[in-house]
């Protein structure tokens, strides 16, 4: 986590908050907003990222749906609750349409592909990016999401919908309880996985 420091005598730059669990997705993604004029706080869990808005609601959050065991959909609200005009993007590998429009409903802005390059941030935030093009800037993925990937999101999006119910979300998904546990217990390795 790191906390807003505001350098005195200058102008504000736009204030924004990214929240994601990756570490090096997070310092590789705040140095390229930086560079476009942006700056970031970050934390890793919605704890965090609460306490961080609270100090100082900012301009924009960008939020990836899987924060360890926690999602980031249930940043949201919180987020929109501090600060009506805030600018809410959900980032994720786990790209589904079930997902998207979840968090429009929630109350997000845009939903983006992870990793979101630096253009589609500066896009979705209503930016415009006159800068030349930077090696730094986060390329986007040259695969597609594995299946694995996408029925994990699959089986969140069913676990968020039924409240943590596993027997409810089994019989939405039409699948045994014991089927889906097993599932829930096999996370999909991010080391497989090239948008993480």
């Amino acid at each position: 986590m790191t906390p807003y420091t505001p350098v005195p005598g200058t102008a504000p730059a736009i204030h924004g908050l990214l929240v994601d669990d990756d570490e090096l997705y997070l310092r590789t993604l705040q140095r390229s907003l930086a560079r476009k004029g942006l700056e970031t706080v970050t934390a890793s869990d919605i704890a965090s990222a609460l306490m961080l808005a609270r100090q100082q609601p900012p301009a924009f959050a960008l939020i990836d749906l899987k924060l360890g065991a926690e999602s980031g959909l249930a940043l949201i609200q919180p987020l929109r609750a501090l600060r009506e005009d805030m600018r809410i993007l959900l980032v994720t590998g786990y790209a589904s349409i079930a997902t998207a429009v979840e968090a429009i409903k929630l109350g997000a802005d845009d939903y983006l592909p992870k990793p979101a390059t630096v253009p589609m941030i500066l896009r979705a935030l209503g930016e415009e990016d006159d800068g030349p093009a930077d090696d730094g800037d986060l390329e986007p993925p040259d695969a597609m999401t594995p299946i694995s990937r996408l029925q994990w999101e699959h089986i969140q999006q069913a676990m968020h919908e039924t409240g943590g119910n596993v027997s409810a979300a089994a019989r939405l998904l039409g699948m045994h309880r014991r089927s889906l546990q097993r599932k829930l217990a096999k996370r999909p390795s991010p080391e497989r996985d090239p948008s993480r």
